[in-house]
């Protein structure tokens, strides 16, 4: 990679000259390099992978663009992105985060509401994007139930087995496929606007104790998506699911569906690191069947 480039994509990008005086890695991320370029008075939030993977980092800038329609949950601005050398990169706003989570996840908990109430006609996006390094297909569809058969479950499921998971997960998951419309009896989903991978690592409170959202896997689908990969790995607390219960109720079919959801993401983590996350799907899946037995 040559710095020069990313200089030029920004100035380019800003219609203001930016030169780096400062560079300085940034860690914590397990699929990208991260980096904070500093000069001309700014800074910049610069993530770098293999060239090939410039449309993932496109992906995320229109994802993060998405979002921002909503007004609802604040995102860094994409800048520019490109190929330098070997290298796709990406530009974002860099914000200046450490702020604390005290007293803030009940407004994050109410600004997700306000996101999730900003809706599409269709469920799907423009485009297809990553989820994690995988690719997520977002096919536009009328119908929820067979997008997140074909687009989400279908999908990891196929990858899954070619990767050797337990003959088992994989009957067990097709046989989910088969019976979907026994987890949405009274339940119509609306085509809300997702992040898409909404854990605790892809969100921060700023210095200014504002919350922020970022690293998107943005599509329009079912709000209980977001709601539960967010309790996948440790939860975003009581305040937080309160505020955006009494700001949208949540639907008490949820207690069930959060596990079919998640279902998703587990087979995409052994899609992508294999382990005990092939046993943790198969269990998840026998749990799911016996909901509707």
């Amino acid at each position: 990679m040559n710095i020069k480039d990313i200089e030029q994509n920004i100035s380019k990008s800003t219609n203001q000259p930016f030169v780096v005086d400062h560079q300085g890695a940034i860690g914590g991320g397990c699929i990208n390099t991260a980096m904070k370029l500093s000069g001309s008075g700014r800074s910049y939030f610069i993530k770098l992978n293999n060239a090939n993977r410039l449309d993932m980092f496109e992906a995320e800038a229109a994802g993060l663009a998405e979002l921002a329609k909503a007004r609802a949950v604040r995102v860094p601005t994409p800048i520019c992105s490109g190929v330098s050398g070997t290298q796709a990169y990406i530009v974002l706003e860099y914000l200046e985060m450490g702020g604390s989570a005290r007293g803030v996840m009940g407004e994050f908990g109410e600004q997700l509401a306000h996101l999730h109430q900003y809706t599409n006609e269709q469920f799907g996006w423009f485009r297809e994007n990553t989820i994690g390094a995988t690719p997520q297909e977002n096919t536009w569809a009328d119908d929820w139930l067979d997008f997140y058969a074909r687009s989400r479950l279908t999908y990891q499921i196929e990858m899954a087995a070619d990767r050797g998971i337990a003959r088992a997960t994989v009957d067990a998951t097709n046989r989910i496929i088969d019976q979907l419309t026994d987890f949405f009896v009274g339940y119509q989903p609306q085509a809300s606007l997702l992040h898409g991978d909404l854990w605790s690592g892809n969100y921060g409170v700023m210095s200014s104790g504002e919350p922020v959202i970022f690293d998107p896997a943005t599509y329009y689908g079912d709000r209980e998506a977001d709601l539960a990969m967010s309790e996948l790995f440790g939860g975003f607390g009581r305040e937080f699911y309160a505020a955006y219960d009494a700001t949208w109720p949540i639907d008490a079919g949820y207690s069930v569906r959060k596990s079919l959801y998640n279902l998703y993401h587990i087979l995409n983590h052994f899609n992508m690191f294999g382990g005990g996350y092939g046993s943790q799907a198969g269990s998840m899946a026998g749990q799911l069947l016996a909901e509707i037995a």
